[in-house]
């Protein structure tokens, strides 16, 4: 069937969206074994689900230095493709791929079924099957939205991402894990509303939903329609800052991260996290670019607020209960203000932009990889310390030297400082696109806040090489029992891959600044 000279039968770049139907066919296919395996076999999920993983990132490589559109609208006009691969595409792919696969390693041990689950493991006894089947799910959700060029796809992807994450922070069969749930769920909706709302406005001021012809739309939108254009944007960007966990609406963060399994407050941290940024880079800096000297000022003052809450309510908890998930939620949350910066520095009408907010993608590449290392740790530490506050890291060194080190480098790296320099040179990126915005009053503020981050890192890391205190007498199992605490191979694994990517970074950081700050990089 033709209308005019184009035909509506679309043809649809398989080699494109390979890595999204890799995941969502594992998903399928651990559903289907779930079915099938019992006992000890089960364990057999957890490797299907990381060999899908493994299959999507390999289906990477042929897409190296291309670029690639399907589900393209028929017709004369530029543009109007659902789905583009490109470099941002890719490098967000990598980053939500890897880190998928470090939450699978870091689940193993939580997943495996009874009894033969490690009876040190506090949450062991999580269903395989329904874990890593939703795990999968939100995965593919994820990869998607990361090549996602049009607001219904966005929505559709973004919602395919959240929706399994309720029930993976549900699976914690505790109090704690369905109050999370019901926080994230409800929090979520909200967001989902405002950010359809915000949709639904756009559409109705440029007639389009694809984000190149809604940039075109936007810059000769008809004057009466202009207040609802902008008001469409800003609650379409409010609606993304509620995944990002940007101030202020950041309060179902610390609650939900602490209430999930770690391994999932792991996934929400970096996956979730990586996702919402790849759909905020993608409105803003295409769809939005004309407004970009309306929400550039906007953007500032929210990553200005988010690095100062998080930052200051995180010394709060490492003076006070000390609780290191809480913590870590904390952190996260002044990381989301950091990324967020080089978004405070657009101006004029975006065409400052591919000059900006690259510096956003580096910094979210390097943030994957040091707080997923930081999270890898606390999950094997929680093991035999299920209490989880900051004294159960006093003498770690003695008890097992390898963690130890590890977290002190993954900490380092999150403070910025040597030898964890991968950290340090993401945040000199930032700092740089600040600069060179004129920005000066963010520029301020964040140096404020590097340093006060600097003050929980180091105080959490100072346990790590403190003396074990005398009146707590060594315990087998416990991290007071000199080499007492086992660490399983899946988390040996997951650690061991954070550091080293980790000090390959920090060695040669070029390998990710210099791909992920080319102008140009958003198409």
């Amino acid at each position: 069937m033709t209308l005019g000279s184009a035909s509506l039968v679309q043809g649809i770049d398989w080699a494109a969206i390979a890595p999204p139907l890799a995941v969502a066919a594992a998903a399928l296919a651990v559903l289907l074994a779930d079915l099938f395996l019992s006992g000890p076999s089960k364990v057999w999920l957890a490797w299907l689900s990381l060999g899908g993983l493994v299959a999507a990132l390999a289906l990477l490589l042929p897409l190296r230095g291309e670029h690639r559109a399907t589900f393209c609208a028929p017709g004369p006009e530029p543009g109007g493709c659902s789905y583009v691969v490109g470099d941002f595409t890719l490098v967000l792919q990598l980053v939500l791929l890897g880190s998928a696969a470090v939450v699978v390693l870091l689940s193993m041990p939580m997943t495996a079924p009874r009894p033969w689950a490690d009876e040190h493991d506090a949450e062991a006894g999580v269903p395989g099957g329904e874990y890593h089947f939703l795990l999968l799910a939100s995965v593919a959700g994820a990869v998607t939205l990361a090549a996602a060029r049009d607001l219904v796809t966005l929505v559709v992807a973004l919602e395919t991402l959240s929706l399994p994450a309720f029930a993976l922070i549900g699976l914690r069969r505790s109090v704690l894990g369905g109050e999370a749930a019901l926080k994230y769920f409800l929090m979520s909706v909200a967001s989902t509303a405002v950010l359809l709302f915000g949709a639904s406005l756009l559409y109705g001021a440029t007639g389009t939903m694809y984000l190149d012809r809604m940039a075109a739309a936007l810059s000769a939108v008809d004057p009466q329609l202009k207040t609802v254009a902008a008001t469409g944007a800003a609650l379409t960007l409010a609606g993304f800052a509620f995944k990002v966990a940007a101030v202020p609406f950041h309060f179902w963060v610390p609650d939900t991260y602490r209430g999930a399994p770690v391994p999932v407050a792991a996934y929400l941290s970096v996956v979730s996290k990586t996702a919402g940024f790849a759909g905020l880079l993608l409105v803003a800096g295409i769809g939005l670019r004309p407004y970009a000297h309306v929400w550039g000022p906007a953007m500032a003052v929210l990553a200005a607020l988010t690095m100062t809450v998080g930052n200051v309510v995180a010394v709060r908890v490492a003076t006070g209960s000390g609780d290191v998930v809480r913590l870590l939620a904390w952190s996260s949350i002044a990381q989301s203000g950091y990324v967020l910066v080089p978004f405070g520095t657009a101006a004029g009408h975006g065409a400052d932009l591919a000059d900006r907010l690259p510096a956003s993608v580096a910094y979210l590449a390097v943030y994957a990889v040091m707080n997923l290392g930081a999270f890898a740790v606390v999950t094997a530490v929680l093991r035999d310390r299920p209490t989880g506050v900051l004294a159960d890291y006093r003498g770690l060194l003695r008890a097992r030297p390898p963690l130890a080190l590890a977290m002190g480098f993954f900490l380092l790296c999150l403070a910025g400082l040597p030898p964890g320099l991968m950290g340090l040179f993401a945040k000199v990126t930032v700092f740089q696109s600040v600069v060179a915005g004129g920005t000066g009053w963010l520029a301020v503020v964040m140096a404020v806040n590097v340093a006060i981050g600097l003050y929980y890192y180091l105080v959490w890391t100072a346990q790590l090489f403190a003396p074990p205190v005398p009146s707590a007498p060594a315990v087998e199992g416990t991290l007071g029992a000199s080499g007492a605490l086992r660490v399983p191979t899946p988390f040996a694994v997951a650690i061991g891959l954070a550091f080293g990517l980790g000090v390959v970074l920090s060695v040669a950081p070029q390998i990710v600044l210099r791909v992920l700050t080319v102008p140009g990089l958003l198409g």
